[in-house]
């Protein structure tokens, strides 16, 4: 089968930060660079000759041709406007960038020549650069001239031209390299499938984001004014964080360690603080949050028809395959703070332009409300379900955890325990009847942050989230720890202290608690635990003996060449490339979250659990959303485990309805206990 390469340079007045749809409605196609197979890369120059060459014409128009590009969402919309005579159907496209994704590499062209030893010169490439900024967008201000043309500039555009198949050039040779093992079959149809989703785009109530702008830029003056009443001048906005901890420390004798939201709302809640300091700390937490800039980027980003597009991208999350967010960041959303009835009159408060009339923190608002910015059309509404606790019963599926998924049956049925108080209870040997309120959010805690070989640090990260103290949980469990257990925990915490390792900056009663807990978790859960173990011995095996299969419960393990690659229930692979066993440790070629850069990664046997569970989670997911769009619900988006679609307004379409899809178990994962549950509305919200 034929292949067209093809790769876009293209003049906006838009900036392409805006997002790709904002961004081609308005693009105009300056150069194509294309090739067919393996033959030498042709350029045309479309400012030159109006009229497109006839093989490219030909290919273009041949349904059986593929069209292959690097980050082809961006050429696909493009053309789409550019020229919309030509029959491009979705089916048609390949991605170098995604297929690379898709098997644990990253996606940016430079790098993967650089990791696939793909010969690139990066003077030329340098330089490329140079003349895409020169040619690409509108000169500075500052210039005499408004754009750069072949006209204005005709040495440069000579170069442009010349290096404008570079990228084809590289683009071919990576395709050659990159596996196709996740890049074909129902995976390429999914792919498919995600980019119609990211054309359809989500309906925004533009009216309510110009309106939360204003409001935060009206606040944002009017804290500032504050600002520097209370410190006479000397601070004149609380986000200029030097001079407010330079002032704090001045004015009242007080050293902060930093500005971080935890220590100011330590402070804060401390009586003996002046009334003015706890004010000026209470004004910084307004003022620096920064969820209210996902606002600006709506209004950029929203297509003329007023809807974002181009929010997900697929296989996005290193490794596991699941989506990533782009643009507003819809996997990012920040939790509200305040009560859906509160955000709902805050909502009609903003858009009348009163909205300090019924909140006394615009800010809180406005980051509270801005999942209702996404919206049902006219005629339709928004379906959405939400896959329950789908990590812990997969573990527990993978793992063979017979009593928990036995649990979740149960649960399901009616006629089981709530699975955060069956954790608290089965931990500490009570009925789950007997665990309160306070009891239960601690089995959360365990339940969502012990399942991928967790410790105290692990806690750490719960409370934060869940707004625990450590201290007071530490208080109130420490009489129902058995006492062999926290003497256990003891003699870990006096082991870390002799190798100065730390105590996560926890008093010592704390640190021994969450310890134990975690001892006493892995106690009730001995088959997830084993399964960590067995796990990483699999792993380590098999990169050590190349071309062997190794099995850990429904899981294949092999080496391939430069790869250790995972199989899953579903078929798909996680994939691991350039392993290395060194001492007994396991390790890999990956992207620091750090840095940014590709370094090489250590990993164990909880991280690859939790890796394995979330790639087949994401599976379960994935498995639904065919079935889903052929009846009739319309995908919009996809935010971790759960839906968002639009749907016609009428009775049959309903959150009941849409879960029985997602919970319908594909064939590959019988036995695994599926709930979902979720809820119909006009404008979302976090349920």
């Amino acid at each position: 089968m034929t292949t067209l390469h093809l790769d876009l340079e293209t003049y906006c007045e838009v900036p392409i930060q805006n997002g790709t749809h904002a961004y081609a409605e308005h693009a105009e196609v300056m150069l194509f660079a294309w090739a067919l197979d393996d033959e030498p890369v042709a350029v045309w120059d479309c400012t030159a000759d109006p009229i497109m060459p006839k093989a490219l014409d030909v290919a273009l128009r041949d349904p059986d041709v593929i069209l292959q590009a690097h980050n082809s969402h961006f050429d696909r919309t493009v053309l789409r406007h550019a020229m919309p005579g030509y029959p491009l159907p979705i089916e048609r496209w390949r991605d170098t960038m995604v297929q690379a994704l898709a098997h644990s590499l990253p996606g940016g062209l430079g790098q993967l020549c650089d990791i696939l030893k793909v010969d690139q010169d990066k003077a030329k490439d340098k330089d490329g650069r140079q003349l895409i900024h020169l040619f690409c967008k509108p000169r500075p201000a500052t210039s005499k001239i408004r754009r750069a043309t072949r006209e204005t500039h005709p040495e440069q555009w000579a170069k442009f031209v010349a290096y404008a198949g570079l990228d084809i050039v590289a683009m071919r040779e990576i395709q050659k390299r990159l596996p196709v093992w996740n890049y074909q079959g129902d995976e390429l149809a999914l792919w498919h499938l995600d980019q119609r989703i990211n054309d359809r785009g989500v309906a925004i109530d533009t009216e309510l984001v110009h309106a939360a702008i204003t409001a935060v830029n009206r606040e944002q003056k009017d804290l500032a004014h504050r600002t520097a009443e209370i410190t006479d001048g000397t601070v004149q906005a609380a986000t200029q964080r030097d001079a407010l901890l330079r002032h704090v420390l001045e004015a009242y004798g007080l050293s902060l360690p930093d500005m971080q939201q935890s220590t100011l709302e330590r402070r804060i809640n401390d009586p003996d603080l002046p009334v003015e300091l706890r004010e000026l700390l209470a004004i910084r937490l307004q003022a620096s949050t920064t969820s209210t800039s996902k606002y600006k980027t709506l209004a950029k980003g929203v297509s003329s028809d007023g809807r974002l597009r181009g929010t997900l991208q697929f296989d996005g999350a290193s490794r596991t395959g699941r989506w990533a967010g782009r643009l507003f960041q819809p996997q990012n959303l920040p939790r509200p703070v305040l009560e859906q009835d509160e955000i709902d009159q805050g909502v009609e408060a903003l858009v009348a332009g009163c909205a300090d009339l019924v909140a006394s923190d615009i800010m809180k608002l406005t980051s509270s409300a801005i999942r209702g910015c996404i919206v049902a059309p006219r005629g339709k509404k928004l379906v959405v379900a939400d896959l329950s606790n789908i990590e812990g019963r997969m573990i527990a599926w993978l793992a063979g955890e017979a009593w928990k998924l036995q649990a979740f049956r149960d649960f399901d049925a009616g006629h089981g325990p709530d699975l955060y108080k069956l954790a608290y209870a089965k931990a500490f040997g009570i009925s789950p009847d007997e665990v309160d309120k306070h009891q239960r959010q601690i089995g959360k805690v365990m339940e969502l942050m012990l399942g991928y070989e967790g410790g105290v640090g692990a806690f750490l990260t719960g409370a934060a989230t869940y707004g625990i103290d450590l201290n007071a949980m530490a208080e109130a469990a420490w009489d129902s720890i058995p006492s062999g257990i926290t003497a256990e925990a003891e003699q870990f915490l006096n082991w870390r202290a002799g190798k100065k390792m730390g105590t996560f900056s926890l008093a010592p009663r704390a640190f021994i608690v969450c310890d134990s807990l975690k001892r006493m978790w892995r106690a009730a859960h001995p088959a997830i635990a084993a399964f960590w173990k067995e796990l990483q011995d699999a792993a380590v095996q098999a990169v050590l003996r190349p071309g062997v299969t190794m099995t850990c419960r429904t899981l294949k393990l092999r080496r391939d060449g430069a790869w250790l690659r995972i199989r899953l229930p579903s078929g798909r692979f996680l994939c691991y490339p350039s392993p290395a066993v060194e001492d007994g440790k396991l390790s890999y070629m990956g992207v620091n979250q750090y840095s940014r850069k590709w370094a090489r990664l250590k990993t164990y046997g909880g991280k690859l659990a939790e890796n394995v569970t979330q790639a087949a989670a994401r599976d379960i997911l994935a498995s639904s959303m065919r079935p889903v769009e052929d009846a009739g619900y319309q995908i919009v988006l996809s935010v971790h485990d759960e839906l968002i679609t639009e749907a016609p307004d009428s009775p049959e379409f309903n959150p009941g309805h849409l879960a029985s899809f997602m919970t319908d178990n594909p064939a590959w994962a019988e036995g695994l206990p599926l709930a979902a549950a979720g809820m119909e509305v006009y404008r979302y919200r976090k349920e």
